[in-house]
């Protein structure tokens, strides 16, 4: 069993010291996240699933098909398994840190610890804001999808499906974190069986079992593929990649409300690698396979079910009611995802009202552990998605995966910084690493790795964005050429304000924060590396033991 420190007490000394300690002191050496008012009701197969499938949603299901088409199917396969890499060692150093300290806010309040408070303080309010328009593109997503069961001359108000939604999420998230994670538990099994079956049938299709046409890797080899655009068209779906990806992270932020963080939070870390190469590798690559690049159906400018690209290869396959099974599937998907998206956001408001930068009483929790005047903000946030449904939801949902894609891979950059600057820290004091409960694997060239992925996708990011600005036809041009233009010109915007606010806005934080409070950097040998730390019970530590054959703990880990 590792060690808590090196003040001299072991494991029972300092539980039962922190057991009497002032549970209101700010002083406390070591203190349960659970004083902070929060439930530790979330159970190991909560977390697993939160891990693997908690936020497959309209990333996966619906834009897969228009990285394909933009870039064919290598480029989509490369560049799916390149952010893959990248979100691999960030998850390593998410689950160090959420280990040691499960706090409310996780690496958002870890990083006020270990460099500066203005750091923390923009990163906070940065991954709010990730969260905070997740909701409303995901909302956004949920009316197209319901328009699909719709026929064409409907006066049913689409605005009304977000609203329902909204009044749910309210419902689930004042009952409590157990609701949560018990719902986001079946929801995965739901996507997960899906994408089993999808990946049955999509080898079955390619090898010409079903179908009566043997696919191969024909869709490979015709024009345009394998590496559709070139350069260009690789780099314009990193950012539809990484709102694919974006919220495995969230692992960190349950680990305060864990049952057992130093089981849990590895467990669930580790099977991040099973997300990746199970649900996207294999799906993009077979998607790739069978369906040409040039399929107009894979640009899916209507988010229907008919054009998502998982439909399209069910179809092949034969299997009937695919569309509406698959809308169905992708309905609950997204469902899904804006669960776990007010879960986020309520926690780090949570967290940014606990460091005094949001109004105190927004971290007011009940006696159930709920932050009940964080889901009020939340929810009222969420209302504005309503207006999106009257400027146009396919625009608006584009608009947000590009700004939210952008702050996404913001996030994951800086929380590699931080596991470069907790590491030091945590050596400046004299601590082995040993003595972590988990200890990252492939650090620190998994690190640098990561951060050479993300610099080179931020880099990029940037490029495209200022790269083929749009020449105005110029007077007395067509409607035609002028409808051109106005799309290509907002395509445009939409490009630079997706690759260049996230870093305006994060600079301006930080600098401001810095202004006004003169916040300096922590020295190494002061990083607080004690306060929140999880002090595992007598039970919780039998808990980490191994029990029983071998073979069942192999079987654990598979399955």
């Amino acid at each position: 069993m590792s060690k808590y420190g090196d003040d001299g007490y072991d494991d029972c000394d300092i539980y039962e010291l922190n057991q009497m300690q002032d549970r209101s002191s700010q002083n406390v050496l070591l203190m349960d996240a659970s004083q902070d008012g929060l439930k530790r009701d979330l159970r190991l197969r909560h977390m697993i699933m939160i891990a693997i499938t908690g936020t497959v949603g309209a990333g996966l299901f619906l834009t897969s098909g228009s990285t394909i088409a933009t870039a064919g199917p290598g480029g989509a396969l490369l560049a799916y398994a390149l952010i893959g890499i990248w979100l691999i060692f960030v998850m390593q150093a998410v689950g160090e840190i959420a280990t040691l300290l499960p706090l409310p806010g996780a690496f958002n309040v870890w990083s006020s610890r270990v460099f500066d408070e203005a750091f923390s303080f923009q990163m906070t309010w940065m991954y709010f804001l990730n969260w905070a328009l997740t909701i409303p593109a995901h909302l956004s997503a949920s009316a197209l999808i319901v328009s699909f069961w719709l026929p064409n001359d409907t006066t049913f108000p689409l605005w009304t499906v977000p609203l329902i939604i909204i009044i749910l999420m309210v419902f689930i998230n004042i009952t409590g974190v157990k609701t949560y994670g018990e719902l986001e538990y079946w929801f995965s099994i739901l996507k997960i069986v899906t994408i089993i079956i999808f990946i049955i049938c999509g080898i079955l299709v390619d090898a010409g079992a079903i179908g009566g046409h043997i696919y191969g890797l024909e869709k490979w080899r015709i024009e345009g593929a394998p590496f559709k655009g070139g350069f260009v068209g690789f780099i314009t779906t990193l950012i539809t990649v990484g709102y694919a990806y974006g919220g495995a992270e969230i692992t960190g932020l349950t680990a305060a409300e864990s049952r057992n963080p130093h089981k849990h939070v590895p467990r669930a870390i580790n099977t991040v690698l099973i997300r990746i190469v199970f649900f996207y590798i294999a799906s993009i690559f077979l998607l790739g396979s069978i369906v040409a690049n040039d399929d107009p159906l894979l640009v899916n400018t209507e988010s229907s079910a008919t054009r998502a690209p998982f439909t399209i290869v069910l179809t092949k396959a034969g299997i009937s009611g695919s569309a509406n099974y698959m809308n169905a599937v992708v309905f609950t998907s997204v469902f899904s995802a804006i669960n776990s998206a007010f879960y986020v956001s309520t926690r780090v408001l949570l967290s940014l009202s606990r460091n005094g930068w949001a109004h105190k009483s927004i971290g007011y929790i009940n006696s159930r552990g709920v932050p009940v005047v964080a889901v009020a903000v939340v929810t009222t946030c969420s209302c504005l998605s309503l207006i999106t449904i009257f400027v146009g939801s396919g625009v608006v949902f584009q608009w947000l995966i590009s700004i939210v894609g952008s702050i996404s891979i913001q996030g994951w950059f800086y929380t590699l910084l931080l596991h470069f600057r907790f590491r030091y820290c945590w050596k400046a004091q004299g601590r082995a690493v040993s003595d972590l409960p988990y200890v990252a694997w492939g650090y620190p060239y998994g690190n640098i790795l990561g951060a050479i992925i993300g610099c080179c996708c931020i880099v990029c990011n940037w490029y495209l964005s200022v790269i083929n600005p749009p020449q105005h036809p110029g007077a007395g041009a067509s409607e035609e050429l002028m409808n051109a233009y106005r799309s290509r010109r907002d395509a445009y915007i939409q490009g630079i304000l997706g690759a260049w606010f996230p870093w305006f806005l994060s600079a301006t934080l930080f600098f401001s924060y810095k202004y006004i409070y003169g916040t300096k950097r922590i020295n190494a040998v002061d990083a607080d590396l004690d306060t929140g730390r999880f002090i595992p019970s007598e039970s919780d530590k039998e808990d980490l033991m191994s029990h029983g054959p071998r073979w069942k703990h192999i079987l654990k880990m598979i399955v």
